[in-house]
């Protein structure tokens, strides 16, 4: 369901429909109007257009430094996966290992208890 959300930054109305909750877009709308205007109160004179397309290319820098940081946490994530599932397999071939040695123990252990038996005999 989409809200019809009004929304006022810079002294300026905007009605925007949206599928998130109205409060949710009027803390970005007063977010993003405190972030002009301390780019306006800063001295460098911008005016709240100039003010917003800074705003804007600091927000696309913020964007792409995080998708670059969950990329790489992905990829970090695939290669723990990738040797968790290694080890996984090395501990399976360790147990069987185990196995077999253990086979081979009663074996000897076996063969040991006859030739006791038969050199008491």
């Amino acid at each position: 369901m989409l809200n019809d959300v009004k929304v006022i930054i810079c002294g300026k109305e905007y009605k925007l429909k949206t599928s998130e909750s109205p409060n949710y877009v009027f803390a970005l709308a007063r977010a993003l109007e405190s972030r002009i205007n301390d780019l306006m109160n800063a001295g460098s004179g911008s005016s709240p257009y100039s003010a917003s397309i800074m705003v804007a290319l600091s927000a696309l820098d913020d964007l792409n430094k995080a998708n670059l940081r969950l990329d790489n946490i992905l990829n970090q994530t695939k290669d723990y996966v990738d040797e968790a599932g290694r080890a996984r397999i090395e501990r399976d071939e360790a147990l069987k290992e185990v196995e077999v040695l253990k086979s081979k123990i009663t074996q000897l252990e076996n063969i040991i208890k006859l030739k006791q038996l038969k050199d008491s005999i």
